[in-house]
């Protein structure tokens, strides 16, 4: 199942909200534990996303949401989100779910509504009989109540996690009190009668008939009944937890079945804790509900969980399958059929998935330092430091390289993991950037995107496929693999050097996969056009005696009529750059210079759209224009097959069952495997999501590193698979 953990942040950035206004929240899971939980559901199995709970929470869930409406799985979302700001902020995200029809885990707006606003709380625990302290809501410190009974703890009606508490016992510190937490809180304040004794904190978890409540855990007051635990106390210095509590039968059957009332008369989902005190007569108060129970490590939910026989995955899980149960029933949660290839892929893509996601830190840490070395195509000592690196990283993983010096450009490094003459599988990517020196930008973050030069075209993808076989080496796979990598050193050169080499590894080479990246829609290119560049120069040859003629419009009208080439044709491309001109009323011949690439989708095109430019040269103008074209690169097209449709395939269905989006796409920007034999299995932007390639804001999408990692790990698995099954 797709799973879409939601989390806020501790503090407020503009990419949150188009405002600020009101009380922000002080509740945050770290992103740590939202790490933790992520992982936990992927060793179930399910194919996880963390999305921040700001401004960009549509866009992303659009993006990673099946949508059911066309027959897909449906997903869920795993809500650990307390809101932004404002009141009821728990019921922020929940609302927006339910308007996007997406089940999630936890209670629905309603229920945190009434729950989070603590008198509300307690004006249906009275209606229901279920007991509860005395209570009193000032709205200003002026307000005036003759039944007060001291001592009462003071504390925000709207608030949480113990904040603002205070106990007083007399009028002067109680108008005191509700004053300062007035001004600090803008919310009405409660005073609830204090109730001198034991604490105890109760989990369920479940819905309907069907609630569990776990062992009940008494918060250690070391004997002193009037101790109450604070925010601050929490935080910091966490009072210890007895569990189970050390009560009678009686009480413990009490306690149980009031929590149990109280979760159901208040409406709850799934899973929550209920707060309360004993007084020394053994009377039990609930004192309130929390509707998002901490799943921190230290709380006192996940230590009864614990208590209970829980692991905190398996807990993870349990609440994840409770609310699934309630959306779907049993027979979503259970399937009775399963595919000899589900049951064989579904342990390795959960052991990957946990794999990349526990590294996924570290594997940022590499990406930086890759994209940090400027390996611009004539750079050519740094070309050489970065292959240098990769080559460490790769040795590590059993692979042993040869390197094919070329003096013009760096070295062309080929790596392979066995010692036979064929690959079952053959990596494709390139160490050479097509930046200058003067336009490199280092690696930087904001939110989930990933920049710097070359991210997206080449060093996203050696990433991906390092930490791809690293997870493959982690799951006892990478042995049996027989696995080659070709790093080229010319790309930006349209493999000038490399054709050849690429076209002779490939050819012993069962399957063939290029690194490059993938659109934010899941892109895996099975096609692209062929690329011919030409630099072409144009000079005004004036004659003797001749009048001044506007030169600069004459090339703007070649570039016109060349750009028309391709008008209207799909999937073909007439591109200009780099268009300069110069013009003087002395002597000097006129000039202009740019660069023109013809992208097309099969080599007779190809030949056509350079006729037609040449031809357009050659054709007189006014301004008697000397116009001199030169080829700069040529790759030829690599074109869709029957047996690249047949591996798209195999990789859709590897991509169904980890639940990741794919989709085939003709690509404009060419790669390796345009010099790869024709009749050979091949696949390209198998890298990680991206964009704004060869610009300055050139990108990845970090999360996409686990995602297209797992794809990449389960495609080169099976090719691997295939091979020694063709062998048989």
């Amino acid at each position: 199942m797709k799973v879409a953990i939601v989390y806020n942040k501790k503090t407020i950035d503009e990419n949150d909200v188009i405002n600020i206004f009101g009380t922000t929240t002080k509740e945050h899971y770290s992103l740590k534990t939202v790490e933790k939980v992520a992982k936990a559901l992927e060793k179930a199995g399910h194919s996880v996303k963390i999305i921040e709970g700001g401004m960009g929470f549509i866009d992303e869930m659009k993006d990673f949401m099946p949508k059911v409406v066309s027959g897909d799985t449906p997903g869920m979302v795993f809500n650990m989100a307390y809101g932004i700001q404002g009141k009821n902020r728990y019921t922020h995200v929940p609302a927006m779910l339910e308007m996007l029809g997406l089940p999630y885990v936890g209670s629905g707006p309603e229920a945190h509504s009434v729950v989070q606003d603590k008198v509300m709380t307690k004006i249906v625990l009275q209606k229901n009989h279920i007991p509860t302290p005395g209570f009193w809501v000032f709205s200003s410190s002026e307000d005036k109540f003759d039944d007060v009974i001291f001592p009462v703890i003071v504390k925000p009606s709207m608030e949480s996690t113990s904040m603002g508490m205070k106990i007083v016992d007399n009028w002067e510190d109680l108008k005191k009190t509700v004053q300062e937490q007035l001004e600090k809180y803008s919310q009405d304040i409660l005073a609830e009668q204090f109730i001198p004794g034991r604490e105890f904190a109760v989990g369920l978890i479940g819905n309907g008939s069907n609630i569990e409540v776990f062992p009940i855990v008494e918060i250690d007051l070391k004997g002193d009944p009037n101790k109450i635990q604070t925010k601050s106390d929490k935080m910091k210095t966490p009072l210890d937890k007895i569990c189970p509590a050390k009560l009678t039968k009686e009480q413990e059957t009490e306690i149980k079945k009031i929590c149990l009332q109280s979760f159901r008369k208040l409406g709850l989902n799934d899973y929550a804790r209920v707060d309360l005190r004993m007084d020394e007569k053994g009377n039990v108060y609930i004192l309130e509900l929390n509707s998002m129970a901490s799943l921190g490590l230290t709380g006192s939910y996940v230590h009864a969980a614990i208590t209970a026989g829980y692991s905190f995955d398996s807990l993870i899980n349990k609440i994840l399958d409770v609310s699934a149960l309630r959306y779907f029933g049993e027979s979503h949660l259970h399937p009775h059929e399963a595919s000899p290839e589900t049951i064989e892929s579904q342990p390795l893509r959960s052991v990957i998935r946990s794999h990349l996601r526990s590294h996924l830190t570290s594997n940022e840490r590499l990406l930086e330092q890759l994209v940090n070395v400027n390996s611009s195509v004539h750079n050519i000592d740094n070309v050489n430091r970065l292959g240098d690196t990769i080559i460490k990283r790769l040795e590590n993983l059993g692979f042993h390289s040869q390197d094919f010096h070329e003096f013009d450009v760096g070295n062309i490094v080929y790596l392979k993991n066995h010692d036979s003459e064929n690959n079952e599988v053959l990596l494709l990517s390139h160490l050479d950037t097509w930046y200058e020196n003067r336009d490199f930008t280092p690696y930087y973050k904001v939110g989930n995107k990933l920049y710097g030069s070359g991210i997206a075209e080449s060093k996203g993808g050696i990433l991906l496929m390092i930490s791809a076989l690293q997870a493959l080496r982690f799951a006892r796979k990478l042995k049996k693999i027989k696995c080659g990598i070709l790093l080229i050193s010319d790309d930006s050169l349209g493999g000038k050097y490399s054709k050849k080499l690429v076209h002779d590894i490939s050819n012993i080479s069962n399957y063939v996969i290029d690194l490059k990246w993938g659109t934010k829609e899941g892109s895996i290119a099975t096609s692209c056009s062929g690329i011919t560049k030409y630099h072409i120069d144009m000079v005004h040859v004036r004659r003797p005696n001749e009048t001044i003629k506007e030169v600069i419009p004459d090339m703007c009208h070649k570039v016109i009529l060349w750009k028309k080439i391709s008008q209207g044709i799909p999937d073909a491309r007439i591109t200009i750059s780099d268009f300069s001109g110069q013009t003087s009323y002395g002597k000097a011949p006129d000039y202009g210079k740019l660069s023109l690439e013809s992208r097309y989708v099969n080599i007779e095109q190809g030949k056509k759209f350079d006729a037609e430019i040449r031809k357009i040269a050659k054709k007189k103008t006014n301004s008697n224009l000397d116009i001199h074209v030169a080829k700069t690169v040529t790759r030829q097209p690599f074109i869709k097959t029957e047996k690249i449709e047949n591996f798209y395939e195999i990789i859709q269905k590897l991509a169904k069952l980890a639940e990741i989006k794919i989709k085939p796409e003709h690509r404009f920007a060419p790669s390796s495997l345009c010099d790869v034999l024709a009749d050979i299995p091949m696949i390209g932007s198998m890298g990680p999501l991206g964009s704004d390639h060869r610009t300055a804001n050139e990108h990845i999408f970090r999360d996409s590193l686990i995602d297209r990692g797992v794809l990449l790990s389960l495609t080169i698995n099976k090719c691997s698979a295939l091979s020694r099954e063709a062998k048989k």
